[in-house]
């Protein structure tokens, strides 16, 4: 089933339940801080292990102390949808076990 490009209400609207998400240059975005270097890494783990389960992927940076996503949906033309909304989700259901802020 292919997956269709959020509106730009509907994405304001989802964007109103993931604090310090947004969309930039068509994409969802987020940056975490966290502790050390070793925590920043075992976070980046943690979320590939999710992508892998969504079979959904970003474009995922390690510095430091920090960790930046960056996702749209290939398939639907490179679009915002569902799909990089769940990831966010469950993104941000995991940083506070790692101390993410």
């Amino acid at each position: 089933m292919p997956v269709e490009p959020l509106s730009q209400k509907e994405i304001e609207d989802r964007l109103a339940e993931l604090p310090g998400w947004a969309v930039e240059d068509g994409r969802l975005t987020r940056s975490y801080r966290l502790a050390t270097h070793f925590a920043a890494t075992a976070m980046v783990i943690h979320i590939a292990q999710v992508q892998d389960e969504l079979d959904h992927h970003s474009d995922l940076t390690l510095g430091y102390n920090t960790v930046s996503l960056s996702v749209h949906t290939h398939s639907a033309g490179g679009a915002v949808t569902e799909k990089d909304f769940e990831l966010a989700h469950r993104v941000t259901a995991l940083a506070p076990g790692h101390g993410a802020e």
